[in-house]
């Protein structure tokens, strides 16, 4: 289970196929009136494409991206790419950040240096981290499963096998989306391993969603109930593809880049906290670096094979006594009650954000560093 240094360099003929796919798109037709109400807006997205093949510079990118450092590790025979950056400070605390779909380990890019080195943002050294951020298998540089079985419970001991080969014997971990399946399973099964566990939401609560028990459930609870039902029927469509035909998806999503895009964008105006417009959360070159991530990987398919595996095969969650964290985001999506939160998890600071969305790192890194630091500051010794 050797750790190897790793580079990203995508071959010169990948980039000219690309290029090549970019200048020869079959457009479909738009309603007239209509924008986003169907899914991704025509224009809006035309307009990218025509930046994506004129002006975006994929090497500029790969160079930044190659400033972290960056490794493999394979495990139960996944190959695991993963960042490993050493904190600047007197006792830097190990951490392992766990991303969701449909971004990436990218969800933390901006997120590392600060939790690295606070000092040089202006905090204290003694809340520094060693930082692992690696890539759920099949997302990214990590290798694709080649069987069936790899959920969310399966991640979360590969995980504990990788901060063994680091040289980790107690660490704290942080999640999102499906990242947050990924830390709360930690917790459950391997409790003497962690510290804490620092969550931006805890996915949909499928036992809230379909409760016949309302006189029990709070108001609070209630309203939740309503509101995940609505938000399932008007938003869930690719919940339903992804777990249950993930296969027939991947053929379109893999071979069109524009579908590609048009898939991943149509996620990221809905979820975070944009106010219908992208360009105020994210830059062009940032949107089409999270899409060449599964371009240039060809990884769309595998990544929606964990939809799959996470609904037919995950073991259910008990309790969970690590203490943990709550960093709520004002405009993400289904934000859980109270309540069941402290029923269900040893909940020892809950902070309610006063802005970002789903993509916490990417649309509000400096928020969630303080409070990562802030969380887990009296659990250090």
């Amino acid at each position: 289970m050797a750790v190897k240094r790793f580079h990203i360099h995508v071959s010169d003929e990948l980039l000219d196929d690309l290029q090549y796919r970019l200048q020869h798109i079959r457009w479909p037709e738009q309603l007239e009136n209509s924008g986003w109400e169907r899914g991704t807006e025509l224009r809006y997205l035309q307009s990218l494409v025509s930046y994506w093949k004129d002006h975006y510079d994929w090497r500029k990118q790969e160079s930044k991206l190659n400033r972290f450092a960056q490794f493999t590790c394979e495990i139960d025979d996944i190959n695991v790419h993963f960042i490993h950056e050493r904190g600047k400070g007197p006792n830097p605390l190990p951490i392992i950040l766990t991303h969701g779909w449909p971004d990436s380990y990218l969800r933390y890019e901006k997120m590392i240096p600060l939790l690295t080195d606070p000092a040089s943002y202006g905090g204290d050294p003694e809340d520094s981290f060693d930082v692992i951020v690696p890539s759920l298998p099949g997302f990214g540089f990590s290798s694709q499963p080649a069987s069936p079985g790899i959920n969310n419970f399966h991640v979360a001991e590969m995980w504990t096998k990788l901060m063994t080969e680091l040289g980790y014997n107690k660490f704290a971990a942080a999640g999102g989306d499906m990242g947050s399946g990924v830390t709360r399973y930690l917790a459950a099964n391997f409790p003497e391993r962690l510290v804490g566990i620092h969550l931006t939401d805890v996915g949909i609560i499928r036992s809230l969603l379909n409760s016949n028990d309302s006189e029990h459930l709070s108001e609070e609870e209630r309203q939740y109930k309503i509101k995940a039902a609505t938000w399932i029927a008007q938003e869930g469509g690719y919940i339903s593809i992804q777990s249950t035909k993930p296969q027939t998806l991947a053929y379109g999503l893999s071979d069109s880049p524009v579908g590609l895009a048009s898939w991943i964008l149509e996620k990221f105006r809905s979820w975070s906290d944009c106010d219908g417009d992208l360009s105020q959360r994210f830059s062009e070159d940032e949107l089409l670096t999270h899409i060449m991530i599964y371009w240039v990987t060809n990884t769309i398919g595998s990544t929606a094979q964990m939809y799959f595996e996470n609904s037919h095969s995950l073991p259910p969650l008990g309790r969970i006594e690590v203490p943990t964290g709550m960093a709520l985001f004002s405009a993400d999506i289904l934000l859980p009650p109270k309540e069941w939160a402290e029923r269900n998890l040893n909940v020892t600071r809950w902070t309610a954000m006063p802005r970002g969305g789903h993509f916490t790192a990417m649309e509000e890194p400096e928020l969630m560093a303080d409070d990562i630091r802030a969380f887990y500051r009296p659990l250090r010794t």
